[in-house]
């Protein structure tokens, strides 16, 4: 049997950690070195794996339902190899090191069972569709494989050259910058979006670190109508975001 298929068997690499392709994450396991992953996201694997339901602590579960972040994972362990893939996202692998990564959960596709992660509150008056107000701080040493809708841009921080980001496009970003939230309007309204540029919110950045952008938004369309009233129709309050388009998948 012949097909251009064939093109795209199994990688070969002594990695850990590779990329099978833009949008599959390839894992190794070798019986002492467990990774978490999003549940549901095992596409397939080789060898002697098992997946069992991660525990989560009454402070991580009560971070759950009091903020909506925080993360649904299954421990994979044993002796083969694992492979993990979401929607058709692309990938990314990055190594979390001393500085720590904060990241909102709907990016976070697996990471090494070593690192830490908790609920943070970023500080603002509003809470805002997309980034919100709470997200996930991923701290120790080890590696994290993200997702985005396409390719993404990787911005520098420096401390003479600050970066401005739309607060529904940001994946990820250096836990040890400062960040202010911002509503980009010159009226008094900070609900209503910016004249006709369909701008709204947006994270300001600075420090030392990066910031991790997708081309992608999560608010729908300026004029459509989502579940009931105007904060629905922005992706915030119970139709928003955070309620009844989970996921913030827009059509």
């Amino acid at each position: 049997m012949q097909s251009p298929l064939f093109a795209h068997n199994d990688s070969q690499t002594q990695e850990r950690w590779s990329l099978q392709n833009k949008q599959m994450l390839r894992v190794t396991l070798e019986g002492h070195d467990d990774i978490l992953a999003r549940k549901g996201t095992m596409v397939a694997y080789q060898g002697l794996v098992e997946f069992d339901a991660e525990y989560r602590s009454n402070n991580q579960a009560r971070a759950r339902a009091h903020t909506g972040e925080g993360l649904d994972l299954m421990r994979c362990h044993g002796q083969g190899i694992v492979y993990l893939a979401n929607l058709a996202q692309h990938v990314h692998l990055m190594d979390v090191e001393q500085d720590g990564l904060t990241v909102d959960s709907s990016y976070v596709l697996a990471m090494d069972s070593s690192l830490h992660h908790e609920v943070i509150a970023v500080d603002s008056l509003y809470g805002i569709s997309g980034s919100g107000k709470y997200q996930l701080n991923i701290t120790g040493r080890g590696r994290v494989a993200l997702m985005t809708s396409g390719a993404p841009l990787l911005m520098q921080v420096t401390p003479d050259r600050y970066v401005n980001c739309d607060a529904d496009a940001i994946v990820a970003w250096s836990t040890g910058l400062r960040v202010q939230m911002q509503a980009q309007t010159h009226s008094s309204g900070v609900w209503r979006r910016r004249g006709s540029t369909g701008e709204g919110w947006e994270l300001s950045f600075m420090g030392s670190g990066f910031a991790l952008v997708q081309p992608s938004e999560l608010l729908p369309p300026q004029n459509a109508q989502i579940g009931q009233g105007i904060a629905a129709q922005f992706g915030m309050g119970q139709q928003g975001a955070r309620g009844q388009n989970q996921g913030n998948v827009w059509s």
